[in-house]
């Protein structure tokens, strides 16, 4: 008998409707003969009416306590799947985060998984039944109730797979897969039957379906992962490390991501140790930076740009402002309309013309580069935010992806 992890996102467990045809669909799986654990978002919009909620009583909710309300959404989803299986007949079980043995590091909003003790949920599988955990929240050290960030519950999922040694990991949403594009933008978009983990963790990272940290942990353990739609019976996409990706030299897929913000030191002096000056608080604080660009230095002096995501940019901000004197910068300036479009495609660095394909492609549409990242497999541009739909439809054509 093998095993199955199976997450249902916020739009699939949306309402009791939506509830129950999830509970026909784990029922389902385990009437084939299957164990189950299912990891659940919380409903539809509960996690934003309680930030919401949080933001109508303090401008600035401790974090401890964001962590603990917050993680109040999926406990709901998982008792009411739970009742609603018990419903059809089927023996199961809901679970927290901590009873499912999850451990996380001390990180409010952002924890990160440290090991999960199987134990309990081993024991209600052996008794037959399903085991249903809340996704994206744990219990660190000291007992906190803590939470993984938005698309922890990817996370949650992958993470149980790989300590479960499940045979996969399905991850089900309100769209039937991977596309080479976001089919709400482009509507050509073509919808993948496979994707290497390297090139699913790139499209993730820049806006993609999927939690990138969900992603990195699949890599790592060797789970295969299946995007589905919960809402209609169609074939996915497959997330694993088939070795035959690795030579395939085209684009796989276009991604845009329009939760970044520009930070902008002028002014700074060039010196060695500036960047950790700078950079080591942000790291401290918890704020990761992406893109970062350094002007060539005109009398000693620079400019250092970088990129943060927009929810974070009012604290970066606050740090940066207080190391900017120490940094010698004369000014401190950001920008929140921002976005980045990304080509991604294994084999890309190897094989020429791909970058020029890329600007040549923005430049026809009008469309101005503000900074460029690259990894092995991408190519990143930060552009102006009202322009990055046309910039993701430009480079789907340019790319010819409509015809995958």
């Amino acid at each position: 008998m093998s095993l199955i992890v199976q997450k249902y996102g916020g739009t699939s467990v949306g309402d009791a409707e939506r509830i129950r045809n999830v509970a026909r669909r784990v029922a389902s799986t385990k009437e084939q003969g299957h164990e189950v654990v299912v990891t659940v978002s919380a409903m539809g919009k509960a996690t934003d009416e309680l930030v919401d909620l949080a933001r109508s009583v303090t401008a600035q909710p401790d974090p401890r306590e964001m962590d603990v309300l917050l993680s109040t959404g999926e406990l709901v989803s998982s008792a009411l799947l739970s009742m609603a299986l018990r419903d059809l007949g089927v023996l199961s079980v809901s679970l927290t985060g901590q009873q499912a043995g999850i451990r996380t590091d001390a990180t409010h909003g952002k924890a990160r998984i440290s090991q999960i003790d199987t134990g309990r949920m081993q024991q209600e599988l052996d008794d037959g039944k399903v085991v249903i955990v809340a996704g994206f929240q744990g219990i660190t050290d000291e007992m906190n109730v803590s939470t993984l960030g938005r698309g922890g519950s990817d996370t949650t999922a992958v993470a149980l797979a790989a300590a479960l040694e499940a045979e996969r990991c399905e991850v089900y949403t309100d769209v039937e897969g991977i596309y080479t594009a976001d089919p709400r933008v482009v509507p050509d978009a073509v919808k993948l039957a496979e994707i290497s983990y390297e090139e699913m963790l790139e499209l993730a990272s820049y806006g993609a379906k999927m939690h990138p940290r969900s992603i990195e942990l699949a890599a790592v353990y060797g789970v295969p992962v299946l995007v589905a739609s919960s809402l209609v019976d169609a074939p996915g996409t497959l997330i694993h490390g088939g070795a035959e990706m690795e030579v395939r030299n085209k684009v796989a897929g276009v991604a845009y991501d329009t939760n970044v913000a520009k930070v902008t030191l002028l002014g700074v002096a060039d010196r060695p140790g500036i960047a950790a000056t700078i950079f080591e608080p942000l790291a401290e604080v918890g704020i990761s930076v992406d893109t970062i660009v350094q002007n060539a230095s005109v009398d000693r002096l620079t400019d250092l740009t970088f990129t943060v995501a927009r929810s974070d940019l009012t604290r970066a901000l606050g740090v940066v402002r207080d190391i900017a004197k120490d940094a010698g910068a004369r000014e401190v300036a950001s920008s929140d309309n921002m976005a980045k479009v990304s080509i991604v495609g294994t084999g890309m660095q190897n094989a020429p013309g791909y970058a020029s394909r890329m600007f040549r492609a923005l430049f026809d549409a009008g469309i101005n580069i503000e900074m460029i990242t690259t990894s092995e497999i991408r190519i990143t541009c930060l552009v102006s935010e009202d322009q990055v739909k046309d910039a993701t439809r430009a480079l789907h054509r340019a790319f010819e992806l409509e015809t995958e």
